[in-house]
């Protein structure tokens, strides 16, 4: 008998040390090793976000108007969606863009989005269109939902160009519920302006779809289009800055603005100038502290020392670098956080500190 037991206890001894070496092995090649015993992490992310990385295949590219390409991203088990959502696009290059799901929600086994090619952009529009095609493998994170559609006695909708992808849905959604809505959605032309013999086909009853083609038109008549809205009325606006602004300054009193931003504001703050003194940042998960200079964003130190910090638009506006705040005042310089998310997290590629140091949960 005492062989038998000899030989489980050798078993056993061995598989505890292969154990400890691989554990000794996964610690080296952490770089946030070692962690302080805090609660988990919720950084990059709001109770409302979802992170998880998953690899879709690309089973349809249709070109939806000049320049506009849409995508049908397919998966198994896809996370729910709602109208006014979007999807982080993990392009090959490492960019990450944001973009509107202009699908149906009840296909559970795809996502479906579009894109229109920006020659003067930043390059991710670029990179969809010339390298995004049926067949390849495309990271996503999300869907996210920051533009949702909220209950209301009634609906007005002023949208340009690309502005119609998070629209669409909620079209749709009204549509078949019956609820009051109207439509102003302009671009530069007909061909231009993706979904637009949907977008007739749902707004025939009652005249409800307005369209403005700049080389028919001229530009839409914001103000006209929420003049005597009924209070209450909710109105939904996405499209370039000068038209947010037209709505914004023609809002009628009683009624609710809801904005969804595809570039950041005109004259909006950046991570660095007026008020933009140096501080340090602590990165409490780490155990490591880094200066931030007075023309250098809290993005730029972090990813000098953790590369693996996720961003896309560096102007404030996508949400992708949202970070939770442990001790120091925060100077907001965004334009998308809730009152309640500025408590206690920030975006760290505009926003910055109200004295010496910040602490993140990084």
């Amino acid at each position: 008998m005492a062989l038998p037991r000899l030989r489980t206890v050798v078993l056993v001894s061995g598989a505890a040390l292969l154990t400890r070496r691989a554990l000794k092995r996964r610690i080296a090649r952490s770089p946030l090793w070692p962690l302080p015993a805090l609660p988990e992490p919720i950084s990059g992310h709001s109770k409302r976000r979802a992170t998880a990385v998953r690899k879709l295949l690309i089973t349809g590219r249709t070109e939806v108007a000049d320049g506009v390409v849409q995508l049908r991203l397919e998966g198994p088990g896809l996370p729910p969606w709602s109208p006014g959502a979007h999807l982080d696009l993990v392009l090959p290059s490492g960019l990450v863009r944001q973009y509107s799901l202009c699908g149906d929600p009840e296909d559970t086994g795809a996502y479906t989005v579009a894109t229109r090619l920006v020659a003067d952009g930043r390059g991710g529009s670029r990179e969809v269109h010339e390298q995004l095609q049926e067949g390849l493998e495309v990271e996503v994170r999300g869907p996210r939902n920051r533009f949702p559609l909220t209950e209301a006695p009634g609906y007005v909708f002023v949208v340009g160009g690309i502005g119609i992808t998070p629209v669409l849905p909620m079209l749709r959604a009204l549509a078949a519920s019956g609820a009051e809505w109207r439509l102003l959605y302009g671009g530069r032309s007909r061909a231009s302006m993706p979904f637009l013999e949907e977008i007739e086909k749902l707004g025939t009853d009652g005249n409800r779809v307005t369209v403005v083609a700049q080389d028919e038109a001229g530009h839409p008549d914001v103000a006209g289009a929420l003049a005597d809205l009924a209070p209450g009325t909710a109105v939904y606006c996405c499209g370039p800055e000068p038209l947010m602004a037209a709505a914004t300054a023609a809002l009628p009193e009683g009624c609710t603005l809801h904005l969804e931003r595809f570039s950041a504001a005109t004259g909006g703050t950046a991570g660095s100038g007026e008020g933009s003194e140096a501080f340090e940042v602590e990165l409490r998960r780490s155990g490591r502290t880094v200066p931030v200079g007075a023309g250098q964003s809290v993005l730029a130190a972090v990813r000098a020392e953790l590369p693996h910090v996720a961003y896309s638009c560096e102007q404030g506006f996508c949400g992708t670098c949202q970070q939770r705040v442990l001790e120091g005042e925060i100077d907001h310089r965004d334009e998308l956080l809730t009152d309640d998310e500025r408590g206690d997290s920030m975006l760290i590629c505009v926003s910055r500190c109200r004295g010496g140091r910040l602490v993140l949960d990084l």
